[in-house]
């Protein structure tokens, strides 16, 4: 006869060795900050028994949804439009979180108001055990201003590969939770790494034939998704996100982009659409707008749509 629990146990294993250094470390972190017991049934569970999560953003909604698949129920607190660092939460949001069984967060700094509320709930911060860009500490800029981010650039999930390990932590904190769904909740995760490896390959390959093509952007998000594709940011145009440039910032702007060739100017939704103008009006560039984070559909068909947007411009369709 079988022991399911055995049998639980051996798949365990089998995925902890397949794990690769990284991923292996956002296991540890994730049991070490889901060690707490998990609420009762009446507390953490949706209607029908689903797990209730609460993620700050619709990008960790979308990777807790892969992960835990009909098991769970996600809400985000962060609709994509709004800023996450002067987040206003409801009070119906609130009570949601407070009943949930787990909170998944972006981390570093990018939620400075999570800090003010007290809920008690298991946390996984997706941040732990990545490989972190910009994490000078505090970052100074040539004005001798802090940069908001001071322990490293927070847009971390728009390198698509950073999905493994995150995807990883939130597998184990899940199943903490729900130790009878640890063989399902894997078995989502491996779906998703299949897809998701394979979707790799495609949009590398999109836009390998703009390997070092020179960009600037609006705000400071993109460097994870740069380095990934093989693009060159020459230069952000906000010193600090949303504050507005200075004359002096920009013209000094505007003349490292003549002398760097640059012809492309990435923009956010919510960039301000004068300053876009009047950058790609002086400089001569072309304007693509991307978008940082999920919208409508899932986490891959953000990056599809991204490479595609892309593609377009640089390929001068």
């Amino acid at each position: 006869m079988h022991d399911p629990e055995i049998d639980i146990q051996e798949q365990v294993i089998r995925g902890a060795r397949a794990l690769g250094a990284r991923d292996a470390l956002a296991v540890i972190v994730a049991s070490v900050l889901a060690a707490a017991p998990g609420p009762g049934a009446a507390q953490g569970q949706a209607e029908g028994g689903k797990l209730q999560v609460v993620a700050t953003s619709t990008d960790l909604k979308s990777l807790v949804e892969r992960v835990g698949g009909d098991r769970v129920e996600v809400e985000c607190l962060a609709a994509p439009d709004q800023d996450p660092h002067a987040l206003e939460v409801k009070p119906a949001q609130l009570a949601r979180l407070r009943r949930a069984a787990l909170l998944v967060r972006v981390g570093l700094d990018h939620e400075p108001w999570l800090a003010r509320l007290k809920t008690g709930v298991p946390v996984v911060d997706a941040s732990r055990g990545l490989r972190l860009l910009q994490s000078e500490t505090p970052r100074l800029r040539v004005e001798r201003k802090a940069h908001v981010h001071a322990f490293g650039n927070t847009h971390y999930w728009l390198d698509p590969q950073n999905a493994r390990p995150i995807t990883a932590a939130i597998l184990e904190a899940l199943a903490n939770l729900s130790p009878a769904d640890r063989p399902r909740f894997a078995a989502n995760r491996e779906a998703f790494v299949v897809l998701l490896d394979a979707k790799i390959r495609q949009w590398t390959a999109a836009l390998e034939p703009f390997h070092g093509a020179r960009v600037v952007v609006i705000h400071d998000s993109w460097a994870y998704f740069a380095e990934r594709f093989g693009l060159s940011i020459v230069a952000a145009v906000e010193p600090t996100p949303g504050v507005p440039p200075s004359p002096a910032e920009l013209a000094a702007l505007f003349k490292r982009m003549r002398e760097t060739g640059v012809r492309v100017l990435i923009a956010d939704p919510h960039s301000n659409p004068s300053l876009v103008r009047q950058v790609a009006e002086a400089s001569g560039a072309r304007t693509v707008t991307l978008h940082p984070s999920v919208t409508d559909g899932d986490y891959l068909s953000l990056f599809d749509s991204n490479v595609q947007r892309l593609v377009s411009l640089l390929g001068g369709r």
